[in-house]
């Protein structure tokens, strides 16, 4: 955006997103005003005008045919930035909580992840069986791997690049979350929760299945260890 060497590239995975993307990009372009960033859309191919309207604003665009984390991974490796974001398209994260997360990094943290379940944090888009689903994921990861975390399966959150190259993601769908979590706390990564409130996706049809990802989260949890 500001700079060819940007101090902050924010990834956005996107799929037919196009009530969403521009009020989405247009949110973050303001909030992050007075910093050097890129904004990189990583589209699976959508069909309709998500990747035109992005193009419009200026956004660079990647293409992946796989899944959410897959399209991190991607992000993560063709970003310029020092610090990296990865946020939803569906305008369930607010853009006004981006300069905590940058903050956050730059107060010497690898990664700094929002959770819902800070006091201060809080949705309005997750059902019961959902909510019981997390905490019991976050449970086990915290059991196995001897972490603290109050969230797992959210996707607000900002690293170093060095901590992504660290990470060796390879989950392609929605353990990729998790992923992050487990194996930044095994390479001993300096973490920090911050907290973020997850507002209700403002249109368009959600891409998570709880109990086929769940069964994904699960898995990615017991293969680590």
């Amino acid at each position: 955006m500001m700079s060819k060497k940007p101090y902050i590239s924010i990834i956005i995975p996107t799929l037919n997103e196009e009530q969403n993307i521009r009020k989405m990009i247009n949110g973050v372009k303001e909030v992050m005003r007075d910093y050097s960033y890129e904004i990189i859309v990583v589209d699976k191919h959508s069909i309709d005008k998500t990747v035109n309207i992005a193009k419009s604003l200026k956004a660079r665009i990647i293409y992946d045919d796989k899944g959410k984390g897959s399209a991190l991974i991607k992000g993560f490796n063709n970003a310029n930035g020092r610090i990296l974001i990865s946020m939803d398209a569906d305008l369930s994260h607010r853009p006004n909580e981006l300069r905590l997360l940058v903050t956050g990094i730059e107060s010497g943290y690898d990664m700094c992840t929002g959770s819902r379940f800070l006091t201060g944090g809080g949705t309005e888009d997750m059902p019961f069986i959902r909510k019981l689903g997390n905490k019991f994921f976050v449970g086990l990861v915290n059991l196995f791997y001897g972490s603290n975390f109050t969230d797992l399966c959210y996707g607000y959150r900002a690293f170093t690049k060095n901590a992504t190259k660290r990470l060796h993601l390879s989950e392609l769908g929605f353990g990729i979350e998790t992923e992050m979590n487990i194996k930044a706390t095994k390479a001993k990564l300096k973490i920090l929760e911050i907290p973020s409130f997850e507002k209700k996706r403002r249109k368009g049809e959600a891409k998570l299945r709880t109990m086929d990802d769940g069964f994904i989260i699960l898995k990615t949890i017991l293969k680590n260890l």
